[in-house]
């Protein structure tokens, strides 16, 4: 008795394939505009910051993600050696430099 009630349920299936695959598109659509909008360009960022660090040198003006400006005096696979005064030296590592102080100065607009 059962078996006659689902065998005539199953006969509009085989238009759904369509109207499944177009309940996707919006999906997609706002997939492809995350990845332009906010996946590309924090991937790009990423990696200009990778390849600032790997390309610091003795000597370099620094500013750490905690906002200690410095300039390093010794280098380490991991860490750095930052003098931020007269004899005074941190370590920091390598990961928390945020940016070339020579950079940072040029990129802000002087003041009067």
């Amino acid at each position: 008795m059962f078996d006659i009630a689902y065998a005539m349920g199953t006969g509009g299936a085989g238009g759904e394939g369509a109207a499944g695959f177009s309940g996707f598109i919006p999906l997609i659509l706002m997939f492809v505009i995350f990845y332009f909008l906010l996946i590309r360009p924090q991937q790009k960022k990423t990696k200009e910051h990778r390849q600032m660090v790997a390309s610091l040198k003795k000597g370099d003006r620094i500013v750490t993600s905690g906002g200690i400006h410095g300039r390093i005096t010794g280098m380490d696979d991991v860490t750095l050696t930052v003098e931020i005064a007269d004899k005074v030296r941190v370590k920091v590592a390598r990961g928390n430099v945020s940016a070339l102080a020579q950079a940072a100065a040029q990129s802000q607009p002087a003041k009067k």
